[in-house]
């Protein structure tokens, strides 16, 4: 699963009119995972704030009876920026609304945050930060503080490198859940952390081909989902800038 990679991903320097869109397939190598994972992302600003969505469809590579016919999994998030005073000094801070649902077997249950975000970045732009603050309301969920912390990073052209590119978000939610050990045993959660740092390279810009780039992500998280304690997946992937 994916969460808010745009921002990030697409530096504010090469932002336009157009919108910017990628899809990335990721192997990943987790001890219980062994699965394929499609990403279809989407990110553009306007002159009211800026619109990001992105679909995660899971292809497990077995199934019980040896095929892979079907997506085992999807996941869906959709966010709105909206900034009116753009030409300002605060045009830094923007006004939040974000949809998050999906369904693996079971259902994530339909959130919605709303709240505020704040964008830093160098003076090339090659460097940015986002960071959020979020009220964060589960269907059927309950939560002490139903807040969300989120931060969101992009680094390009990474140690001088041009085409290398570090991205990625943290998130740090409160949500009572269940995480559930190796034999069983469900343990009682009141919060949840993920984070998904990703490392891309250009490999086409040395053969005409700006749009294909390769790298991976690490999947890093405490009591995600139903799961007890840490947990990190690696993948490696491609990326296909449209």
């Amino acid at each position: 699963m994916k969460k808010l990679l745009a921002f990030a991903i697409v530096s504010f320097m090469t932002m336009g009119a157009m919108a910017q869109t990628n899809l990335q397939v990721f192997y990943d190598f987790g001890k219980d995972r062994k699965q394929i994972t499609a990403t279809f992302e989407m990110f553009k600003q306007d002159k009211w704030g800026s619109t990001f969505f992105f679909i995660d469809q899971d292809f497990k590579t077995r199934t019980k009876d040896g095929a892979n016919d079907a997506p085992c999994g999807s996941y869906f998030e959709v966010a709105r920026a909206l900034n009116f005073w753009q030409d300002t000094k605060f045009a830094p801070l923007s006004l939040h609304v974000e949809y998050n649902g999906g369904f693996y077997g079971y259902p994530i249950h339909n959130a919605w945050l709303f709240g505020v975000d704040y964008f830093m970045h160098s003076a090339d732009f090659k460097n940015t930060l986002t960071l959020e603050l979020l009220n964060k309301n589960i269907a059927h969920g309950t939560s002490d503080i139903p807040m969300q912390l989120t931060a969101v990073w992009g680094m390009n052209d990474l140690f001088g490198v041009q085409g290398l590119t570090f991205s990625g978000f943290a998130d740090f939610w409160w949500e009572d859940h269940f995480g559930y050990k190796d034999d069983g045993t469900p343990v009682a959660k009141s919060t949840t952390f993920i984070s998904e740092p990703q490392l891309w390279y250009n490999i086409g810009r040395h053969f005409g081909c700006d749009n294909l780039n390769v790298g991976g992500e690490v999947e890093i998280s405490n009591d995600f989902g139903a799961y007890d304690g840490f947990k990190c997946n690696p993948c490696l992937g491609v990326k296909w800038n449209f």
